[in-house]
């Protein structure tokens, strides 16, 4: 989990920092979760892969800085994708049980809006944030969770 989520970041980030230093700056979006604010029980390694990323994010964008650089954290909430419908253990139900049973974690794991978020909606702010358009923000976590973290504060 370590490896992946948190090794796997600061070795893209140290590969291509140079290439964007050399190219004049530029912009990254690293993808967190949640569960790095708020989590629940078994996810120790999970919950700190992600944590690792949000101060990975920190350090960067402050190392990085003077080089116009921004480094952002994108936290997104829980999102319908493959991967969540297979670590349910439904992903060969068919597509309209999936949605109920969606649904209904949903309502008891998502407060606020009590549903999951749609890639194309993660998809959307990650473009906001990779963009060009807030040249004054980097270091930031950047909360997309459909209100799961403001109960659990």
């Amino acid at each position: 989990m370590l490896t992946t989520n948190l090794r796997g970041v600061f070795l893209a980030m140290k590969y291509e920092i140079p290439h964007m230093l050399a190219g004049g700056g530029g912009n990254i979006v690293v993808t967190s979760s949640s569960n790095a604010i708020a989590t629940t029980d078994k996810r120790t390694a999970y919950t700190a892969s992600k944590r690792g990323l949000v101060g990975l994010v920190q350090s960067a964008a402050l190392d990085y800085a003077q080089k116009n650089i921004r480094v952002n954290a994108l936290i997104p909430g829980t999102t319908d994708t493959a991967l969540v419908r297979r670590s349910a253990g439904m992903e060969n139900v068919p597509d309209a049980i999936w949605e109920v049973a969606a649904k209904q974690w949903a309502k008891s794991h998502v407060p606020g809006l009590e549903r999951m978020a749609t890639p194309e909606e993660i998809a959307a702010f990650a473009l906001v944030l990779a963009s060009d358009d807030h040249p004054y923000m980097t270091g930031a976590q950047m909360v997309i969770d459909g209100g799961k973290t403001a109960h659990a504060g």
